[in-house]
């Protein structure tokens, strides 16, 4: 894992912007093409601004969600509504593929979802994390952060979670992402930055592969760092 430290929390956005759209042209080059999934949650929105000021090929970029509550349309508790007001513009030349979870059935929602990533290697998944230790839609203590191996799941539904139920990606295809962004600032969540960099086997952050993973922090979360 490789871990870099911004003073404040749109220093630590604007590190994670140049990351990721650094990475886009690189696999725009080699491969023609870039995938990029994306988090919801408080902490993103300045990265996502930032992303709108670079040069990012969004032509050739399709984006997916990591997670999505199960909220009506246009609902402020929708990642979806926080992914078009920050992205916006970029949003009109990209792919995106939203996770429908609208739909009557769930379930049938979530194995669609799954087949529109069946053969797709992600380049980038952006994650952050809670002060709980959760990334993505992975409750502590709930079963998805035990899903592994070939034939499981690649999307599933979770919850109720902070009194809402969530369509998730699952570990496997988390983990086989050619890279790992994990985007975290406040000083609310450095006891848990320290607890998982020690190995806190009760995170469900602790599932994520951390070859390949790339931690951007601000100084405030970045203030328990355990020694190295």
């Amino acid at each position: 894992m490789e871990i870099e430290v911004a003073d404040d929390p749109a220093a630590a956005a604007a590190l994670a912007a140049v990351w990721i759209a650094r990475r886009a042209r690189d696999a725009v080059r080699r491969r023609g093409a870039f995938t990029l999934a994306v988090s919801g949650g408080s902490t993103p929105s300045l990265m996502f601004d930032e992303l709108t000021q670079l040069d990012v090929p969004w032509p050739q970029t399709t984006i997916f969600q990591v997670d999505e509550r199960i909220a009506a349309d246009g609902s402020s508790d929708r990642n979806a509504t926080q992914l078009e007001e920050h992205l916006g513009s970029a949003l009109g030349a990209a792919t995106v593929r939203l996770m429908p979870v609208t739909a009557a059935d769930e379930r049938r929602a979530a194995a669609r979802y799954a087949a529109r990533l069946e053969g797709v290697r992600l380049d980038v998944v952006h994650l952050g994390m809670g002060d709980d230790g959760h990334t993505a839609s992975w409750p502590p203590g709930d079963p998805v952060g035990d899903v592994r191996g070939d034939g499981a799941p690649l999307v599933t539904i979770v919850g109720p979670f902070n009194g809402l139920r969530r369509m998730t990606l699952t570990p496997p295809v988390v983990n086989a992402a050619r890279a790992r962004l994990v985007l975290v600032t406040g000083a609310a969540k450095a006891p848990v930055v320290e607890r998982w960099l020690l190995r806190d086997g009760e995170l469900p952050i602790e599932r994520v592969r951390r070859a390949d993973t790339r931690l951007v922090l601000d100084r405030a979360a970045a203030s328990r760092l355990p020694a190295t």
